[in-house]
């Protein structure tokens, strides 16, 4: 595995984090019907919060985007996303198992929706999220603190 780390977000860094979230997302949502190359970018756009967000590098370059937005009763994970060619090497497991930690030393569950059919439903399980409800297009999971 490559050597990561991550960053605060910033406002600056949206519009590289669109771009790799249009690709990312493509294949999922096209396989859904619902790929719109400009609703899959303005979505992100509209609801994009730095505040709640990391940058994701490798090797000093740009990698990926999480965020974790706090709720009443929980967090939310959210915009995870990381470039295809680093997918499989381990570096979302240990973005991800770093913030659950975090979670776990607070006490807080992690709840976070993940489109049906998508292959990183396979890593949330991993970690311990199970599915709490799901309809056509997303699969909603929780995970309870360990």
């Amino acid at each position: 595995m490559a050597d990561w780390e991550t960053r605060p977000a910033q406002e600056a860094d949206v519009e590289t984090i669109v771009e790799l979230r249009a690709v990312v997302m493509r294949p999922d949502l096209e396989r859904l019907g619902r790929f719109d190359p400009h609703r899959v970018r303005q979505r992100f756009r509209d609801g994009f919060e730095p505040a709640y967000a990391w940058v994701i590098e490798v090797g000093g370059a740009f990698a990926g985007c999480v965020a974790l937005r706090p709720a009443e009763d929980c967090r939310w994970l959210e915009h995870f996303f990381l470039a295809p060619h680093l997918q499989g090497s381990g570096i979302g497991t240990a973005v991800l198992t770093h913030l659950l930690d975090r979670c776990d030393r607070d006490g807080v569950p992690v709840r976070l929706n993940v489109l049906q059919g998508s292959q990183a439903r396979r890593l949330y399980e991993r970690l311990g999220f199970t599915v709490e409800s799901e309809d056509p297009v997303d699969v909603f999971m929780v995970r309870k603190t360990a």
